[in-house]
């Protein structure tokens, strides 16, 4: 939020209901004087997302202005604190751009100062008088936390390409590499200009970046080609966690369903932790005419570009070998974190515009040459479309889209799951709930559709929802007669049959009538057409069994269907008998 485009009048108000500050909104009571922390604040907001600060706005009296409040003077020091009124009272090292705004609450003026995110150059912004390391600041919910090391490095270096992958690896020589690695690399790349003029192995390697041309072994040969790169760096790993619940830890539960970490060459190891995802994952059979595929509920080759990417892009700097990139998967959705954040002025607004950008330029080059083991196919192509192409593939088959989210020490791809994303659930929530349905909603719809009857502690251990959470969704979905209650703590697909009794812990089911498709065939008109939830409203059948019956009619040419095929407004004619 910011005075850009929300009213300062309702962000005072929404700020009193919550009764404190944001990650936006920052109020200073600032009675006569610029208080100190006024500076922490602009450096935060110019180091995240930018923000806005209530100068003469009082947090401890429902933010109201401060009494007497002297805008002219506090004025004049934001103003030469930033440095537009000359530099020796500057407060701030690269400053960001504000917006000043006299305005009025009250009937009693106080300022508004819209502070502009600073650009990848020059951040961190920071306390001059602090230093870069104790006076740089980022914006978290409503406080101001001092940036780590390891986020400052990030920032000082977000346009340098890094030389860690290109430095030599203590203790390690030719012996730690991996001869079929190594000779498969050297045939892939044997007619490139890379290795145009060597007459010898010392000189290819060299060329290559896996060693210097003393025979030094670089930390990208090692960890490309090395027999096992932990031996050195026993922390650069992949670490797959499969969790029970929606979040790490919670009580109750085991901590962890499966655990596997990941080592060996970098190829290899990007392969083993695909694979330990992969088992943890439902797999769907989708009928294709006469014929079935098994497809994982997220596609293995989105799987295999989020954990190559976050090995490829990540930082080697030595603030960071102690962190694996960390793959969670969790009953909804599975995520791929990797340490270091954004590089070369990416944002989350350009990542996926194709422009290949890495940090690593040394690593990715030599992973384009690594196969994987048993196949020539490699890892990374390093085209920078990673982005795209996960987008694309989930896109094409009616999944939703990745979500990422980027932070100054790391960065992390979501992959949702639970089916909801497989395109026939999608289209049966669609159809069935009438009504745009929240996550946990669909979740618990489709588990509810998948077993027939379904308890509280069955959808527990299937999505991992906190039981009151699962009671309170369930029986908004009952209200809504989407679901149906059928005894203490159970439910199922609410039918058109479906009747609940008095306490609405017992059910009574109408024995259901005996239909075939020639009767709903009587149902259809000549002149005219009706729809699936039409038919089903007069026969007392579901949606679904009317949409079986119609594909039988249409298979057979009695009837005529009218609209687009995944419209909920599609209708049925009955086809015109030739003579």
């Amino acid at each position: 939020m910011s005075i850009l485009d929300e009213s300062l009048e309702n962000a005072i108000q929404r700020l009193r209901k919550q009764k404190t500050d944001d990650a936006d909104y920052e109020a200073k009571a600032c009675r006569s004087r610029i208080s100190s922390d006024v500076w922490d604040s602009v450096s935060a907001f110019a180091n995240t997302s930018g923000g806005t600060l209530l100068l003469g706005i009082d947090e401890t009296n429902s933010f109201s202005v401060v009494p007497e409040f002297n805008v002219n003077k506090v004025r004049d020091q934001f103003i030469e604190g930033i440095g537009d009124g000359g530099a020796t009272g500057a407060k701030l090292s690269l400053p960001p751009e504000y917006s000043l705004e006299r305005t009025s609450l009250d009937g009693k003026q106080f300022l508004a100062i819209r502070i502009h995110e600073n650009s990848a150059d020059k951040k961190p912004c920071y306390v001059t008088a602090k230093g870069v390391e104790g006076g740089s600041y980022k914006r978290v919910d409503d406080k101001d936390i001092r940036l780590s090391a390891a986020e400052i490095y990030e920032y000082q270096n977000a346009l340098r390409p890094s030389t860690a992958d290109l430095e030599l690896v203590k203790d390690a020589d030719l012996t730690d590499l991996d001869d079929n690695i190594i000779k498969n690399i050297l045939a892939r790349r044997k007619d490139s200009k890379a290795l145009r003029g060597t007459s010898n192995n010392q000189e290819r390697l060299s060329r290559l970046n896996i060693t210097n041309k003393q025979e030094a072994v670089r930390m990208t040969g090692i960890l490309v080609a090395g027999k096992y790169p932990q031996q050195f760096f026993p922390r650069l790993i992949i670490d797959v966690a499969v969790h029970p619940g929606v979040q790490k830890a919670q009580p109750g539960m085991p901590r962890f369903l499966d655990r596997a970490e990941c080592d060996g060459p970098m190829a290899e190891m990007v392969n083993d932790a695909v694979n330990a995802v992969a088992r943890n994952l439902r797999t769907y059979s989708i009928v294709e005419g006469t014929g079935r595929r098994d497809e994982l509920e997220i596609p293995r080759e989105v799987l295999r570009e989020a954990i190559a990417n976050a090995v490829i892009h990540r930082e080697y700097h030595p603030y960071f070998q102690g962190q694996p990139v960390s793959v969670d998967v969790f009953p909804d959705r599975v995520t791929v974190t990797s340490p270091g954040g954004l590089w070369g002025g990416k944002t989350l607004l350009n990542i996926g515009d194709g422009e290949s950008k890495c940090r690593n330029t040394a690593l990715i080059q030599l992973m384009q040459a690594a196969p994987l083991s048993g196949s020539s196919n490699v890892t990374v192509e390093g085209q920078g479309t990673g982005i795209m192409f996960m987008i694309r593939e989930m896109e094409a088959r009616a999944l939703s889209r990745p979500d990422f989210e980027a932070n100054p020490d790391q960065f992390k791809v979501t992959l949702w799951r639970s089916g909801i994303e497989i395109s026939s659930n999608r289209r049966w929530l669609h159809e069935h709930a009438g009504r745009e349905l929240s996550r946990q909603e669909d979740a618990i719809l489709l588990v509810a559709k998948e077993n027939n009857l379904v308890s509280v502690p069955e959808i527990r251990q299937q999505l991992g929802y906190d039981s009151d959470d699962i009671r309170a969704v369930a029986n908004k979905l009952v209200s809504d007669g989407l679901l149906i209650s059928v005894g203490k703590d159970t439910f199922a697909i609410a039918d058109e049959n479906d009747q609940r009794l008095g306490n609405g812990e017992d059910i009574a089911v109408s024995q259901p009538i005996v239909m075939e498709d020639k009767d709903l065939l009587e149902l259809i008109p000549e002149n005219g057409a009706i729809t699936t939830r039409e038919l089903a409203k007069r026969t007392g059948k579901s949606v679904e069994t009317i949409r079986r019956m119609i594909r039988r009619l249409s298979q057979n040419g009695d009837i005529v269907s009218i609209g687009k095929q995944q419209s909920r407004q599609r209708k049925y004619t009955r086809a015109q008998q030739s003579n």
